[in-house]
């Protein structure tokens, strides 16, 4: 993956520049220059700053899809989600397909 290119996607997707990347995250400008300029690979350490700043893991970072936005709403659902069992799930699902017709 092209570590640059990816970060390149998520801060024009938030409208920032390089400089607020570095402000917000706390990443000293330096570390930010040498991954856009030089091709420095950052540390898992910086990555996972980066991905905590913009407001998504290492795994959606580094994922071929797009970043979803949990919102509060989805939290909760996805938190009582993973309570469930199997069974539970698939009537949960059902009911959902149920309640969209």
């Amino acid at each position: 993956m092209d570590i640059k290119k990816r970060l390149e996607e998520l801060i024009a997707k938030r409208g920032w520049t390089r400089y607020r990347l570095s402000k917000e995250s706390g990443v000293p400008e330096t570390t930010i220059t040498n991954i856009f300029y030089r091709g420095t690979v950052p540390t898992i350490a910086t990555l996972e700053q980066i991905c905590d700043t913009l407001g998504i893991t290492l795994s959606e970072f580094f994922s071929d899809g797009s970043v979803v936005d949990m919102t509060e709403e989805l939290e909760r659902f996805y938190s009582e989600w993973l309570a469930l069992t199997p069974e539970k799930r698939e009537k949960v699902l059902e009911i959902m397909r149920l309640m969209k017709e």
